[in-house]
């Protein structure tokens, strides 16, 4: 499931520490394992910004990663910024903080094994 951020912030909140663990977990039992690590942001604020905030949000948790012992090769990097929204809360119409909390995102997706 997602890791979700606050408004305009990139850091990891606490309460994710524990899924990340699992990962980490399962990361470490499979190291063929290629992990997406994808970000995204809700559509408040210019698209260049939100491109850079997304880029934050992928790189601090492949730090939290990576200072895990998870080895940066097996980690793929990706930003969407307000891209690929998956409300329809976009420049211009009206939505609740809670509608546009389920943007502001990163997402894990398995890519594949690479053979030993």
């Amino acid at each position: 499931s997602p890791l979700y951020y606050d408004l305009d912030k990139y850091n990891i909140r606490p309460e994710y520490k524990g899924q990340l663990e699992e990962l980490i977990a399962l990361l470490k039992r499979h190291p063929e394992i290629k992990l997406e690590v994808a970000s995204h942001t809700d559509c408040r604020a210019s698209h260049a910004y939100n491109m850079r905030l997304s880029r934050n949000r992928t790189m601090s948790v492949i730090k939290y990663l990576t200072s895990r012992g998870i080895p940066r090769k097996q980690l793929v990097a990706k930003w969407y910024g307000e891209t690929r929204l998956v409300n329809e809360c976009r420049d211009g119409v009206k939505c609740t903080e809670a509608q546009h909390q389920l943007n502001r995102r990163t997402e894990f997706r398995i890519l594949g094994c690479e053979k030993k």
